[in-house]
């Protein structure tokens, strides 16, 4: 049930608030570690962005790490803790028109757009000499609100690696929540199936079948923030997809237009460290195939990744149930984020095969707790108190009308003994009696 998710959540953000410094500010403090922490040639566009376009600096860090992780693709993994994991991540930028989301995307991913375009010259230059289009595939990184049937059939000739770009994210959530829709269901299969990198084969009567072995999507959405509160009904929680996306809110903003624009040096440092990793990924596609590079830790970033998850794991035990499995999944991101920590920090020198240090873990954890406290933001704005109080009220009237018990509230709905008792003890005051 939605209702106790919405209390289980405030649970997690009473446990949160036990620092007295606000989400924001708490997400501000992240941020600007986190920027301290990256490679020169990547701060120094989130800083420039922010000052002379006026892109929010947690946007552009959003779709910086988007557009490496499509880079990456399946050509790196990393085996811990038992696991392997690849470094496929969905994110999604929250805001209000004229937030300029959508630069800040195209900012970041341009590079990799350009090589789209030089592809699509290319794939059209070859259809046009061949007598027959058989084995003639088109490259493509990116692939812009497409239906599911296509970004699927687009993933099953690009095999390492689509990148999705989702205009307004909500459309597809509604589509999910939609019991009669058939394309939202598939849409959610292939997100759940996509992130852990497992196989996706399609089957039709009428058209050709074709399974992809192993699955990489990744994704960058936006959404208004007026549509927030809908994630959390109609069954899209209990999808699983909403627990794997790193939502980005808006924590930064710059009201002083400016007349300069981005150093040349900059985008073109910026561009040269996402074009090499991309370079080597296509070098070693060419050469060996989809064979995946191992990327190892250090002992001691190993320990630390162990000791870093264990506290995630720990701290599942007081947490309601939205932040429970948004917890869970962090288990999961976390080894995402190092590989791409690991990739960024060392796209100047091409030197990937070297072992992951604990100081990448340590950024790869700041970012991931990062995206947890943008999280919590979202459910402090949109689930209030006074909404969980009107549906309690609700599934004690209900009870005490069809002859229910405390005990029996507290199950089916997750809330605490005590918070039922003063609820029902005072709604039964005015509640008639009802006949066994």
């Amino acid at each position: 049930m939605e209702i106790n998710n919405i209390n289980d959540v405030q649970i997690g953000i009473e446990n949160a608030k036990q620092d007295a410094m606000p989400l924001k500010e708490v997400a501000l403090t992240q941020l600007t570690q986190i920027l301290k922490l990256l490679p020169i040639n990547m701060s120094n566009i989130v800083e420039e962005a922010f000052d002379y376009q006026r892109i929010p600096k947690e946007y552009l860090l959003s779709s910086i790490l988007f557009a490496y992780s499509n880079a990456a693709g399946l050509a790196f993994k990393m085996n811990a803790l038992g696991f392997t994991n690849y470094a496929n991540l969905f994110f999604t930028i929250i805001g209000s028109r004229g937030d300029v989301k959508s630069l800040a995307i195209d900012l970041a991913t341009d590079p990799l757009n350009d090589y789209d375009s030089k592809s699509y010259t290319e794939y059209e230059k070859l259809k046009s000499e061949a007598e027959n289009l058989d084995g003639i595939n088109r490259k493509q990184l990116f692939i812009q609100d497409s239906t599911v049937e296509a970004a699927m059939f687009t993933h099953s000739k690009n095999k390492l690696s689509l990148g999705l770009l989702v205009d307004e994210l909500f459309g597809i959530i509604q589509r999910m929540s939609n019991k009669n829709s058939n394309e939202g269901a598939v849409w959610r299969s292939f997100f759940l199936q996509g992130y852990n990198n497992k196989y996706i084969e399609v089957t039709r009567k009428t058209t050709d079948c074709y399974r992809i072995d192993k699955s990489y999507p990744t994704l960058m959405g936006s959404m208004q923030k007026e549509f927030i509160p809908q994630l959390f009904a109609n069954g899209n929680l209990e999808s699983g997809f909403i627990d794997r996306i790193l939502f980005t809110t808006k924590l930064t903003q710059n009201n002083i237009m400016s007349a300069q624009n981005i150093s040349p040096v900059v985008l073109e440092n910026y561009s040269e460290g996402l074009i090499n990793l991309y370079k080597y990924r296509l070098v070693n596609e060419e050469q060996i195939g989809i064979i995946s590079t191992e990327l190892k830790l250090t002992d001691s970033a190993h320990l630390k990744l162990m000791e870093y998850v264990q506290n995630l794991i720990n701290k599942q035990q007081n947490l309601g149930n939205i932040l429970f499995q948004y917890n869970a999944k962090m288990q999961i991101s976390i080894h995402k984020i190092i590989i791409l920590a690991h990739l960024i920090n060392h796209t100047e020198n091409d030197d990937y095969n070297t072992l992951i240090t604990v100081e990448t873990v340590e950024l790869a954890i700041l970012i991931n707790e990062f995206y947890l406290t943008n999280f919590k933001i979202i459910i402090e704005e949109n689930l209030s108190k006074q909404t969980m109080k009107i549906e309690l009220d609700d599934i004690i009237k209900y009870a005490i009308k069809n002859n229910k018990t405390q005990k029996e509230v507290v199950a089916i709905s997750n809330y605490n003994k005590s918070t039922v008792s003063r609820h029902w003890n005072k709604i039964a005051q005015h509640q008639p009696a009802t006949r066994n």
